[in-house]
């Protein structure tokens, strides 16, 4: 058994009569220290998974657990970074994490408590940046903070959810070079939930995808065999990356195409009769334009 099982699970939204199965199925095996990537279409479920895994929502079937011990709410074994930041605005980087080592641990000194978010701030280099607020914050430099926050209060799993969708492709990438260097001097067992293919296989061990919804299931794992530090640009000439690449993209693509609806409709097109380009732009104070046809007509017209 791993550090985090799913076994049949299943949820769904709405009322009874009219409930729609968002998950089906879902199984899952996480080992300790191991970096997975579920990836997914937008629309597909990835944030009601996550979510399930956090304690934030219940399964309708099957069960998770962590650890072992069953899954029954949020708790700070769970460390969940977020698409939005989730931030406190009037607090600074400092005060933002150090809210959570309070919570988590009580017992620590002032100077403990210091020391371990000073530690983490400059994890995610922003020792320089510590007293400023959120919104004297990129968007990039906001995530370091929740990404901070998150590992500070030490838990057994580090759940990302989408957790760089909102940025530029530069500091996305930017942040992913982070993520990478972060995981592999903590070493944390971390679920990533993205729709980036290429994000996935740059970061983790493991690479799973969902299917397209509605009653979405997880497809084949695919190991990321490929050796670390993982340089972007050297990856798209290496086979290995373009055969995992294509196995997943295949897979997702495949799971959508039983699912395309064949609509027929009747156009009706406007009743107009495009310009006439040999006429010159303007002939004696009027200009061509467009006309309908219904507005054509002969007349005759007598001239002394």
């Amino acid at each position: 058994m791993g550090c985090l099982t799913l076994q049949n699970v299943s949820k769904g939204y709405g009322a009874k009569g009219g409930r729609a199965e968002v998950l089906h199925d879902i199984n899952l095996d996480v080992r300790e220290g191991e970096f997975v990537a579920i990836v997914g279409f937008s629309g597909a479920g990835k944030t009601t998974l996550i979510s399930m895994i956090a304690g934030l929502l219940e399964p309708d079937g099957g069960s998770i657990r962590l650890g072992g011990a069953a899954i029954a709410g949020p708790g700070p074994d769970r460390g969940l970074v977020f698409q939005n930041y989730s931030l406190l605005p009037w607090l600074s980087v400092y005060e933002n994490i150090m809210l959570a080592v309070d919570q988590v641990f009580p017992d620590w000194t002032t100077a403990e408590k210091r020391q371990h978010v000073e530690r983490y701030i400059a994890m995610v280099n922003l020792t320089p940046a510590r007293d400023k607020r959120p919104r004297e914050l990129s968007g990039g430099m906001r995530q370091r903070v929740s990404v901070a926050r998150a590992l500070a209060m030490d838990p057994q799993i580090l759940l990302l959810d989408e957790p760089l969708s909102a940025l530029d492709a530069l500091t996305r990438a930017t942040l992913q070079d982070e993520i990478s260097r972060i995981w592999q001097e903590d070493r944390k067992t971390v679920v990533l939930i993205t729709n980036d293919v290429d994000e996935g296989i740059l970061l983790a061990d493991r690479i799973i995808p969902l299917s397209a919804g509605p009653r979405a299931t997880l497809g084949p794992a695919v190991a990321v065999d490929l050796p670390r530090p993982r340089d972007r640009k050297e990856l798209n000439h290496v086979p290995r990356f373009k055969e995992i690449r294509r196995e997943v993209i295949e897979f997702m693509l495949h799971s959508k195409g039983g699912r395309h609806t064949t609509v027929t409709r009747k156009l009706v097109l406007p009743d107009i009769m495009p310009e006439d380009l040999t006429i010159p732009r303007r002939t004696m104070g009027w200009r061509r334009m467009s006309v309908r046809r219904r507005e054509v007509r002969e007349e005759t017209v007598e001239v002394e």
